[in-house]
């Protein structure tokens, strides 16, 4: 941790992903050279060039989208996850080399302005001319800009996390976008047959990544809302807890006694994820996102006494929420009650940085015989 920005930070690990991410990418290329030059010895450099940036791209942007269910669905994509900006970063590049290279070959040397010519040189749908996929490549360019400009610290901490998540989630759009490039493209000349599949099969894969991981992630959601896997009403703890034993509204979540103690558990509530945690006796409940890099604090662990994020070791206090001096990071807290052995929590987050109302496990001392043996 470290209360001032640094440009990067140049850890071993992320040298060894970006050493990683760069041989990858010149495996690529040099394969696609190989395999374009075998089968169409006829083409260009500069079309070979823009197909294979094109390609790697999109490929490159797939692979971006498909780390989070990956990582979802087992730990062992953890590590990519965490260095997930150097990737994107890594993309744009490589998609600003194929569109910088796709304007300075086909519309910089005319008349027209190259953006104009750009926007317009394909035509419309209207008009019965060729499909306008160029103007769709530059949107797409254009969300990769500001998500790899927005990529540093500095942007999510002026940002707010929630206005920068919401920026960054703008990928499945540029995505989107992208893919009606990639199609489209493949309609303006021969040679690009093979775009159709290949470009096919990629996008429903990472399709069926994000569906299947949704919907484990939504088993283990009501998994951990009802261990028993009988019905349970969400909404209210009526008929459940004695009266008076929990406030209204409280939500019933985990299991108490289950948490083992440094530990959280993550469980939906109003529509996000809030982490549970267990110091010693005593039960809490904070916001399952990290102020940092939107990691999962509920997968963390209690380290003198501050929760702390699995991805880069950000503390929080697990009462006020607030991260130890000097750095002023803050995380939405929620009251906690225990009726019945479950944790029940209240949906509206406390103010920031003030003190959660916690719950304490009821201590269990056991009783010695007469004979002196302890049950």
């Amino acid at each position: 941790m470290s209360h001032v920005y640094q440009a990067v930070g140049w850890s071993p690990q992320k040298r060894k992903y970006d050493l990683l991410i760069v041989l990858c990418m010149v495996v690529y290329l040099c394969g696609f050279t190989g395999i374009t030059v075998a089968t169409q010895p006829h083409v260009t450099f500069e079309t070979l060039l823009l197909r294979a940036t094109g390609s790697l791209a999109f490929l490159m942007l797939s692979f971006i989208l498909a780390i989070g269910p990956l990582a979802r669905l087992s730990p062992r994509f953890l590590p990519v996850l965490y260095n997930r900006r150097h990737l994107g970063v890594a993309t744009f590049l490589v998609a600003l080399v194929h569109g910088a290279f796709a304007i300075l070959q086909f519309h910089a040397l005319g008349d027209v302005n190259p953006l104009t010519s750009v926007l317009s040189s394909d035509g419309s749908f209207g008009d019965g001319g060729a499909f306008p996929f160029q103007p769709l490549g530059v949107i797409g360019l254009g969300v990769l800009f500001l998500m790899a400009a927005t990529s540093h610290d500095f942007w999510l901490a002026n940002l707010t996390p929630r206005v920068w998540k919401g920026l960054h989630m703008t990928v499945y759009g540029a995505y989107a976008v992208l893919l009606g490039h990639v199609a489209l493209g493949a309609l303006q000349g021969e040679g690009k047959e093979y775009l159709w599949p290949v470009a096919g099969a990629v996008a429903a894969t990472v399709f069926a990544l994000q569906l299947y991981a949704g919907l484990a992630e939504r088993r283990r959601d009501r998994a951990a809302i009802d261990p028993s896997g009988g019905p349970d009403d969400l909404g209210s703890h009526e008929g459940t807890a004695s009266s008076g034993a929990v406030p209204e509204g409280f939500v019933r979540t985990v299991v108490a006694g289950e948490i083992p103690d440094g530990e959280g558990r993550v469980v939906p509530l109003g529509g996000e994820r809030v982490a549970v945690f267990r110091n010693g006796t005593e039960i809490s409940c904070i916001s399952n996102v990290c102020r940092h890099q939107m990691g999962p604090l509920g997968e963390g662990r209690i380290i003198d006494g501050c929760i702390t994020c699995p991805w880069h070791g950000f503390q929080y206090d697990p009462v006020t929420g607030c991260a130890p001096p000097p750095f002023d990071d803050r995380i939405d807290t929620y009251d906690v009650a225990i009726q019945d052995g479950f944790v029940w929590v209240n949906p509206v987050a406390n103010p920031l940085g003030t003190a959660s109302r916690t719950a304490r496990l009821p201590v269990v001392v056991q009783a010695a015989t007469p004979s002196g043996e302890t049950p």
